[in-house]
């Protein structure tokens, strides 16, 4: 007879968490946010139980996708990242996880304003600095770069995984920026 597997109960909780978060970056880079929430279970190695435990619904795992891309972004902000290098990963923040972008700029879901705040933000801290150093505009705003993050977005939808970083790269030159 096999040896039974223990079960480690609550304590493998936030390990059980990161691997659904890690898992569900690379699925829905892979197929969208769409992706059956299943395959990010599979993905993460833990029962769909374990998965709804963490994350409700849908939107709740995006929304946390998202809150670590923001996070990464504030990180980023904070080491002394510049505009270019924030536009860049945000655009791979987007290339990623098309979806994601989507329900990011969705004004519904309280949790996801908040989210979209927190971008605008960490872009707005930058463009003085970047405008001082003639990589905008003077008359760039915050909410133009916003606006530039949702077209170049918007591009990417329904293309190939492949293709989005051209993509991207060929739709911020045409804003004017180089990310």
């Amino acid at each position: 007879m096999p040896p039974s597997r223990r079960n480690p109960g609550p304590s493998a909780g936030p390990r059980n968490r990161a691997a659904l978060l890690a898992a569900a970056h690379e699925v829905f880079a892979e197929a969208g946010t769409v992706a059956p929430l299943s395959a990010v279970a599979r993905r993460a190695g833990v029962g769909q139980g374990s998965l709804y435990r963490h994350f409700p619904d849908r939107l709740a795992l995006v929304a946390a996708v998202v809150e670590e891309n923001v996070a990464e972004l504030e990180r980023a902000s904070a080491d002394g990242a510049g505009l270019p290098d924030i536009l860049r990963l945000v655009t791979r923040h987007a290339v990623e996880s098309v979806g994601v972008v989507d329900l990011l700029v969705d004004d519904r879901p309280g949790r996801m304003l908040e989210l979209r705040d927190r971008v605008a933000t960490v872009l707005a801290v930058h463009l003085e600095e970047a405008r001082a150093a003639g990589q905008v505009p003077p008359s760039t705003t915050a909410a133009d770069l916003m606006l530039g993050v949702e077209l170049v977005a918007g591009a990417l939808t329904r293309r190939p995984a492949a293709e989005r970083p051209a993509v991207a790269a060929r739709a911020w030159r045409l804003l004017g920026f180089e990310a």
